[in-house]
């Protein structure tokens, strides 16, 4: 077993924001809304405290899923943990496709990896994305920025791009609950030819748009590949998505939804799209990623 190198760890990781038009399951960006979390070995047991979005609806036991990656890193990597205390102040909301559960699981295993010595790394983002069965928000929220993210065999990969500083998100996000296993059942097996080739230019253009020249966002984030099977489960962001576009503000949903993400060019929305419902928030891109300090 590897010596542990610190006894506790502070862990603040970013939302993130998925797909990007037709990036489906391989482009994210992380966002600038943060959950922060503690880590601390104790003598025995495990102790979580969680306070902020989710806390009620959480467990707080092993079953918590930030618990659930921190093991599994430090299995990885070779640390014991005696005992754990757990605080988590969460402030990315649940279930709403801003990449809670993929910040979840980052600052679990970021945290793992911090009690062995270790930097997060291609293996800390394998095991990450093993948990979430596609590497795009977890690579996001590991490490900051634009992340496109892509499957080799069985191994998960991705490389971070700087994004453009015109990039100026804003997040409109709804009271509403929606799962991402619910709504990955609405897509097709299979879809057009025609679609295919359409999301194939669009997501190309999508990391050129948000690298180089936002002024080509609005084409960038077009989608057919999954949005329109999606509608049935949330007609208001679909209606607001394209209230958005019909505006000429670049507009998609976020993740599995039912969030829209917006990027104005400068990060105003037009007064005359109806956003009731929901609530906006601009955000700025988080640059950095997911960030450990030993506690003390």
């Amino acid at each position: 077993m590897t010596a542990l190198a610190v006894r506790g760890v502070r862990v603040t990781v970013p939302a993130s924001t998925a797909n990007l038009g037709s990036g489906f399951d391989a482009l994210g960006m992380a966002l600038g809304v943060h959950d922060e979390l503690e880590f601390a070995v104790v003598d025995g047991g495990l102790e979580v405290e969680v306070s902020g979005e989710g806390a009620s609806a959480v467990p707080t036991d092993e079953r918590h899923l930030v618990v659930r990656a921190f093991r599994a890193a430090c299995e990885l990597v070779g640390v014991e943990v005696p005992g754990l205390r757990l605080t988590c102040r969460n402030a990315i909301p649940h279930a709403r496709g801003l990449g809670s559960s993929a910040a979840a699981i980052v600052a679990g295993v970021a945290a793992g990896f911090a009690f062995a010595g270790r930097e997060s790394d291609t293996s800390a983002l394998q095991l990450a994305a093993e948990f979430e069965g596609h590497a795009d928000n977890a690579a996001a929220a590991m490490f900051g920025g634009v992340a496109i993210a892509w499957t080799q065999g069985d191994r998960f990969r991705a490389v971070r791009v700087e994004p453009h500083p015109g990039v100026t998100p804003v997040v409109l996000v709804p009271a509403e609950e929606s799962s991402t296993r619910t709504t990955r059942g609405l897509l097709p097996s299979k879809v057009p030819h025609e679609d295919a080739a359409f999301a194939a230019g669009r997501s190309a253009l999508a990391v050129h748009a948000l690298s180089s020249d936002p002024s080509l966002l609005l084409d960038a984030l077009d989608d057919r590949l999954h949005e329109p099977y999606r509608e049935p489960a949330w007609p208001a962001t679909t209606r607001l998505v394209r209230s958005l576009r019909a505006a000429g503000v670049a507009a998609a949903v976020s993740g599995a939804g039912p969030t829209v993400l917006a990027l104005p060019p400068d990060g105003v929305l037009p007064p005359r799209v109806d956003t009731a419902g929901f609530q906006a928030r601009r955000v700025a891109v988080d640059l950095g990623g997911v960030r450990v300090a030993p506690l003390g």
